[in-house]
């Protein structure tokens, strides 16, 4: 009949989009867990906390607005931080149970997508909170990026102080928000600061004794150090 050709190509077409879209969303999925949504979830309430704090007149007259400038910015560096970390340590992460699953450890990513994509994410934030925050809490985002990736990181298959480096980092969140609430640091900024680094010592102490052996098998030197059980 006329119409067949017609049919048949319209089939075609809709089989290859249904085909498509599958691989788009793991694609879209991948992606979306280089960044750490669960880390930074906890890096945006503990930015926020910072800010509020410090924001002039608390509750009343409190300005929206530069808040979601300071969460957007923070949550770019924060994305392309952890994607970045990832592009790093991509050949240990296959090593341990753990992380064997995550997109760039298991091969879904190439690398070169990643580490673009690490580095436009990183450098959108830091930008993004020069021009619409405050220059302070740019430069706050772009030491914690520099520090996390290029002192923790390799730190922790050099020694275990390497959670010592890694908490000065990991608690820079609240300065960021409270430089972005008053363009500067002050005594209680830092008070903040001490919380969320202390903090941080059970807290990653937990997670190493729990996957002790994987830490082992990836030559991960951590507190506390563990060994691995030959089976």
């Amino acid at each position: 009949m006329p119409g067949e050709p017609t049919i048949a190509a319209l089939n075609v077409a809709i089989g290859d989009r249904q085909n498509r879209a599958p691989g788009f969303a793991a694609a879209v999925s991948d992606y979306w867990a280089l960044t750490k949504p669960e880390v930074n979830f906890l890096i945006l309430i503990t930015t926020f906390a910072g800010f509020y704090l410090a924001h002039p007149s608390g509750a009343v007259g409190f300005r929206a607005l530069p808040l979601v400038h300071t969460l957007l910015g923070t949550l770019l560096v924060a994305s392309g931080a952890a994607t970045l970390n990832q592009f790093l340590e991509r050949s240990f992460d296959a090593q341990m149970r753990r992380t064997a699953r995550r997109p760039l450890a298991s091969g879904r990513i190439k690398p070169s997508h990643a580490l673009w994509f690490g580095v436009f994410l990183s450098l959108a934030g830091v930008v993004y909170l020069a021009l619409a925050v405050y220059l302070l809490a740019s430069l706050l985002a772009l030491l914690t990026l520099l520090t996390y990736l290029f002192l923790y990181t390799p730190l922790k298959r050099k020694t275990s102080l390497c959670t010592f480096v890694g908490a000065f980092p990991g608690a820079a969140s609240p300065l960021i928000g409270w430089a972005a609430a008053r363009g500067r640091l002050d005594a209680e900024a830092w008070a903040l600061f001490a919380v969320v680094f202390l903090w941080q010592f059970p807290h990653f102490m937990a997670i190493a004794w729990m996957y002790r052996e994987d830490y082992a098998r990836a030559g991960y030197v951590v507190l506390p150090a563990g060994k691995r059980r030959d089976r």
